[in-house]
Order: C-alpha cells, then structure tokens, then sequence
C-alpha cells in the first residue's frame, strides 16, 4: 500500500513538475533524467551482475555519435536516427563484450577501459567525421509530426520522460525476471552457478548488451538535449562519473542510480559556479561516499529506517 502511494505521488510530482519550474531549472531536472537512464543501464552490468566497467560510455557516446552524424549530415529523421543511434550501440557493446568478458575483476575493469579510449582516440583524431575536439554543434530535435515541437522546452521534457519511464520499466522487469536472479546469482558466486549448469559467460554477455543498448537511449537522448556532442563524453572521466553515479545511489536497485545520476548532476551544476576543479570534488565524494555510506545512499537510508523500525 505504501508502495503505491509513492508511485501515485511520484507519477503526480513528474506530471506536474514541468510547469513549476523555470527554464535553466527544468533543463537541469530533463539531464538528470537522460543520466538516470546511463546510470541504470550500467547497473544492469554492476549491480546485478557485479561487473565493474570503466567503459560505458563507450556506448552512450556511439549512439549520441550516430544519431548527431545521420541528423547533420544525412537524413533529420527520429525514426531512422534514433533506431541507426541504437543499433550503433548494440554492435560496439556485443563487440567489446567478446573481448572484455574473457577477463575478470580488476582485469576486465581495464579492459573496458581500453576499449573505450579507442573509441575515445577514433572521435578525437577523426576531425574530418567527428569534429575533432570540436565536436559536432547544431544537432536539431527531431520533428515526430505533432501539433507542438520538441524545440520547446516542455514537450521535451515529456518526450525525455517517455523514455526513463520505459527504461525504468523495463530495467525493472529484466531485473525482477528469472534473468536477472540468475545475475545477481553469479554476482554472489559463479562458480556454484556454473556447478548448477547455468552458461554464466552468456547471461553475462547478455546483459553486457542490454545494458549498452540503454546507455544507448540515454546518448541518443543527450545529443537530442544538448544539440552537440563531443569525444569527452566517450572519455574514462565521463565513465568514472557513471559508475559514481551508481555507487552513490546504491548499486543492486534501480532508484539508487537515478538518485545518485540527479545528485551528481545537481551538484555539478552548483559547485561549478564556485570552481572549475569538479573533478577533485568528484573524487572526495566518492571517498566519502566509500568510507561513510558504502551501500549508499539508499542503503544509508534503510540503514536509518532500520534502526528506527527496531
């Protein structure tokens, strides 16, 4: 019951929430939806199925990429753009999942890394297709037919929430499903999943390729957002803050990412006023985060919660 009290109070919140707001304000809350949905995706592989990736935003930033270049220099289509920006995503993820999980722990957290600064050196070097450093400016929002336009800024906001709804749905139900037991299963032991006949290589490279196609939705999003995209946001900065994200929501459950993606967000936008070293701040965060709360902050609070129902 109370349960669904907190759905029916969140749906009304997120409705209404929009029209509250004011520009720079409800900008902000739209990018921290599209980096809920990138820190959600990463914990379908770190959560659930204790795989540590210095990567991810390899994926994010092939489908910003894709959908950026097909937009620019191709066809303004949301229908051919998005669909080409998520298969993008799809083939580099089943691609370096080949390659990354015949390694495991701190090894496998290398090799994503590498996987992704190659990504990171084709966006940088590539002046004449990527822009270089420069990136590539000017993205336009699609044009769906609709009496109003995604240029404005409350019909976005409502098209970006179409798809963290989705996302979140749909995340949910991998996680809750007999699929996502089995991860969480050999994120506690595999071998003893192994021993039960379980093809541990395959579920885990399954779900290395859902979670890249969702960090997918969250770059094509954000190149729709932002109206450019950059080789920083395939670089192991952007990637660390993702797992950052993760790690301070609470890995292992859906709304500790999207907590932990909306306070890095917020607090990025706040603390840059004052300093331009957001990455030393980043890095104190996550050692307090480390040695104070290293279930998180979900965990912090059924910690709390715990202790007060006893």
């Amino acid at each position: 019951m109370n349960r669904l009290i907190a759905l029916i109070v969140s749906a009304v919140i997120l409705l209404v929430i929009p029209f509250g707001l004011s520009p720079y304000q409800l900008s902000l809350f739209v990018k921290m939806l599209i980096f809920a949905i990138f820190a959600m995706s990463l914990d379908l592989i770190l959560g659930y199925g204790g795989l540590p990736s210095l990567g991810h935003a390899a994926y994010f930033g092939a489908g910003a990429y894709t959908v950026s270049l097909l937009a620019l220099r191709v066809v303004n289509s949301f229908w051919i753009d998005f669909t080409a920006g998520l298969l993008m995503a799809i083939v580099v993820s089943a691609v370096f999942g080949l390659l990354a999980l015949r390694t495991h722990e701190s090894y496998f957290l290398m090799i994503t890394l590498a996987l992704a600064q190659v990504l990171w050196g084709i966006a940088f070097g590539w002046r004449s297709l990527t822009g270089g450093d420069d990136g590539l400016p000017g993205v336009p929002r699609p044009s769906l037919g609709l009496p109003w336009s995604l240029a404005d800024r409350i019909p976005f906001y409502f098209f970006v929430l179409l798809f963290f709804l989705l996302a979140l749905l749909f995340l949910w139900i991998i996680a809750n499903s007999p699929f996502g037991r089995v991860l969480v299963g050999i994120r506690e032991n595999e071998t003893r999943m192994k021993v039960l006949g379980y093809n541990v290589w395959l579920y885990k490279y399954v779900a290395f390729i859902l979670a890249g196609l969702f960090a997918g939705v969250a770059g094509n999003l954000f190149a729709y957002y932002n109206g450019f995209v950059s080789p920083s946001y395939l670089s192991v900065i952007f990637s660390a803050t993702g797992l950052l994200m993760v790690i301070l929501g609470g890995a292992g459950t859906l709304f500790g990412p999207a907590l932990g993606a909306g306070v890095i967000v917020f607090l990025e936008n706040v603390i840059s006023v004052y300093t331009e070293r957001w990455l030393l701040i980043l890095g104190i965060i996550y050692v307090l985060v480390t040695l104070f709360a290293p279930h998180g902050l979900v965990g912090l609070l059924r910690e709390r919660l715990a202790r007060k129902t006893a």
